[in-house]
């Protein structure tokens, strides 16, 4: 079954350093990176490191990427693939404006069919390891047309698909609804949005799905892949992977930069514990690496 759940990709959440830690409990199930933007990828733009990962210790990972440029993708699919990148996941359902509409890419390509074809085209043809989409419902309730997308991708050479059951227009606002997969669909289609428990699976799983993929479910709990695949447990003191994980990212970004973006995962982590509200306000006040863990070492008793 671990073949068949995947990590989603997440903005600015499904980093190197997360990777590492969900891989801890997950060892085989399939992750994705944080999307990256073809432009930035090829123009080797340095102020994003994630533009210089190496993902041959990573395992069963995917690389994912956005853009409106064909040519461009196929660039950036090789490069992903000569980095290790085991496929290559193009992002037709990222509803931000910045993206769906200003850019022309992520949900965009939901209302422009012919332009995701010559994407998934140009991508398979640039590398010799599989092309999937992750795409939505439609662009909003009048346009729910994810099936003449996902028949494009399957025209075009694409490997699987993996489907949000929201809409461009909903964002992540109410509630994720998944269709009966039809029988006419050629690709396995993977799904996602609102999955979060081995329940959740099974009920999609239910619906004719090939896979599912949990995103939100993830923060602050990345060893919940593991706890459904029977390979791991609830960590008995989250504060150690909270440790952890702050030291990895410190590794990876600095402290300066570090910092503050370990500030979410701090909540998430701390969420549902005593004093939690105190020592998120305490976190977020906070620029200095050792002020940081000795707080941390106080609110977990480390």
């Amino acid at each position: 079954m671990n073949n068949q759940i995947f990590a989603a990709p997440l903005a600015g959440i499904t980093d190197k350093p997360f990777r590492r830690i969900i891989r801890q409990f997950a060892p085989d199930v399939s992750l994705v990176t944080e999307m990256i933007s073809c432009h930035s990828l090829v123009g080797q733009h340095k102020n994003c490191i994630r533009n210089f990962d190496e993902y041959g210790d990573e395992g069963n990972i995917g690389a994912q990427i956005f853009g409106a440029d064909a040519d461009l993708m196929g660039q950036a699919a090789k490069i992903l693939q000569d980095a290790g990148a085991k496929w290559i996941d193009i992002n037709m359902g990222c509803p931000v404006p910045k993206v769906a509409t200003r850019a022309g890419a992520g949900a965009f390509l939901m209302k422009d069919h012919v332009l995701a074809g010559k994407i998934i085209e140009q991508c398979v043809k640039s590398v010799n390891i599989p092309v999937s989409i992750k795409t939505r419902l439609g662009w909003d309730e009048a346009h729910k047309d994810w099936q003449d997308l996902v028949h494009v991708a399957h025209e075009s050479g694409a490997t699987f698909v993996s489907l949000h059951g929201r809409t461009r227009a909903q964002g992540y606002t109410g509630s994720a609804v998944l269709p009966q997969k039809p029988s006419n669909i050629e690709l396995p289609i993977i799904a996602n949005g609102d999955i979060k428990t081995l329940a959740d699976i099974e009920r999609v799983e239910k619906l004719g799905y090939d896979g599912a993929m949990i995103g939100r479910g993830l923060l602050g709990q990345p060893w919940i892949l593991g706890v459904i695949c029977g390979t791991c447990e609830i960590p008995k003191n989250v504060g150690e992977i909270a440790m952890q994980h702050l030291d990895l990212i410190i590794d990876y970004y600095g402290a300066k930069a570090g910092i503050p973006m370990f500030r979410k995962h701090a909540a998430w982590y701390s969420a549902g514990m005593q004093n939690s509200a105190q020592f998120r306000i305490k976190v977020n006040q906070i620029t200095d690496e050792k002020e940081l863990k000795d707080l941390m070492k106080e609110f977990w008793s480390l």
